[in-house]
């Protein structure tokens, strides 16, 4: 699985100082014994702090205006730091959205991987589709990101690799659907494909409506995926919600 961005990435040394910083003038006396006053305290934040800062900072710039059309000055101004800062961290544009793409290819896997937890490929199908689905309302983001990236159709990229590997997972549980049902097994890959990317396309599409509500749209999802068009209930619901 090549879901993670590891390759041509710059080395991101930590030299800047990892103590904080208080920076402070003391209260003098004019010549005339009036008291001036101190400067405001500002507290500079750690190496670690700071990286996080340009990381998050980062990941809303790229997901509004894309790579193309993020430069390193709007990402330190918005951060409030001078580009060697950026540079310092990341060594570059380059190295910054490589770390943002990794974040955001990490977390979805992550994600879609823990929630296949059930043995029914009801329950499978249902388990997929919410976790795409929760990714993309905790993270809208990170998820504009991985398709900017890596647009649905497309032959490489990190998203379609999670899809690639959520379909692989999908197209076993499809081949034992077929064997059980004697249909030919020869189709399964192709089936997996076309459920996974109905999922993907769809979730797309709700991360800018939001409407209807996220279950509604899974359990719409899982109805269209698991009766087909022919079978489809007239009031779906997710069997692993309950009818509630």
């Amino acid at each position: 699985m090549a879901g993670a961005v590891t390759s041509g990435r710059p080395a991101y040394p930590y030299r800047l100082n990892d103590c904080v910083d208080v920076v402070e003038e003391n209260a003098r006396v004019s010549d005339h014994g009036e008291t001036k006053p101190k400067r405001a305290t500002r507290l500079r934040m750690t190496a670690a702090d700071r990286r996080e800062q340009l990381i998050e900072t980062a990941r809303a710039v790229f997901a509004r205006r894309g790579y193309e059309g993020t430069s390193v000055e709007e990402i330190a101004a918005r951060a409030e730091v001078s580009k060697p800062i950026v540079y310092e961290h990341f060594g570059g544009k380059e190295g910054l959205y490589a770390v943002v793409v990794d974040r955001e290819v990490l977390r979805l896997l992550e994600m879609v991987r823990g929630a296949l937890t059930a043995g029914h490929p009801r329950e499978l199908l249902e388990q997929a589709a919410l976790a795409l689905l929760d990714y993309i309302e905790s993270r809208p983001d990170g998820f504009r990101i991985l398709v900017r990236d890596s647009p649905l159709g497309s032959s490489a990229g990190s998203y379609v690799s999670i899809m690639s590997d959520i379909a692989s997972r999908v197209e076993g549980i499809l081949e034992s659907e077929f064997t059980a049902r004697g249909f030919e097994t020869r189709y399964s890959a192709m089936y997996s494909q076309m459920l996974v990317g109905m999922v993907g396309t769809t979730g797309a599409w709700w991360l800018d409506t939001r409407q209807p509500a996220k279950d509604v749209v899974a359990a719409h999802l899982c109805n269209l995926a698991w009766n087909g068009l022919s079978g489809l209930d007239s009031r779906p619901v997710l069997v692993t919600r309950g009818s509630g």
